[in-house]
Formats: C-alpha cells, structure tokens, sequence
C-alpha cells in the first residue's frame, strides 16, 4: 500500500469510497502513476510529475490536477462546485461526474507528456 491508498484509508465513509473513486479513475487512464507527495499531500505522479491528489479535509472533499489550467479547461462543466485556481472542491454526496473526473486526468496528462 502507498502513501495514497494510506491517506485514504484514514478517512471515513462515505468520503472514503468517493475518494478512492477519485484515484481509480486516475488509475485506470493512467496505469503507469506511481504513488507520493505534492504539495505536502499524497498523489499520484506520472513521469515523476504530480498528476492528480484527492483529500479530505474538514469541509470538503478537493481534486488538485496541479495545473490552473486544468480547472479553467473543466470550470464550465462545474457549475455549483467551489473552485479555485488549483483546487476542485465538491462533497460525497455531489462527486465530480466521471466524463469531467476522466477529463480531468487527461488535461493533466496531457500536460505532463507535452
């Protein structure tokens, strides 16, 4: 088990299985992402590069894809959710929808293999 399947280990559901959701997603459009630290969190990293984190904090649930660019590629589709210029924040109840979540991990990849 890595650091991200540690750090999600510890959360609680039904937070837990929206997280792990999150970074199976990541894994199946990017089975060679290796697992560490970005930022001070857990992530998956693809060509030693952070790829997408996904963590739980006291409020809310957070996507980091790591790129600025990525949120505003995926701000439209987003409506509601609260955002920042490097953070996609949502709940469990009101997870990313998979086309934008596989959307997501593709902008990144797309940037990190450019």
């Amino acid at each position: 088990m890595g650091v991200v399947d540690e750090a999600v280990a510890t959360v609680d559901e039904p937070d837990r299985s929206c997280l792990q959701h999150v970074v199976e997603v990541a894994r199946s459009l990017a089975p060679d992402a290796t697992e560490g630290m970005s930022y001070g969190m857990p992530a998956l990293k693809l060509d030693g590069k952070p790829l997408v984190a996904a963590v739980a904090t006291a409020k809310h649930l957070s996507i980091f894809p790591f790129s600025s660019r990525v949120v505003e590629a995926v701000a439209g589709r987003l409506e509601g959710y609260s955002l920042s210029k490097g953070t996609i924040r949502f709940a469990a109840d009101r997870p990313v929808p998979d086309d934008v979540l596989a959307d997501i991990v593709r902008l990144r990849m797309a940037e990190i293999r450019k």
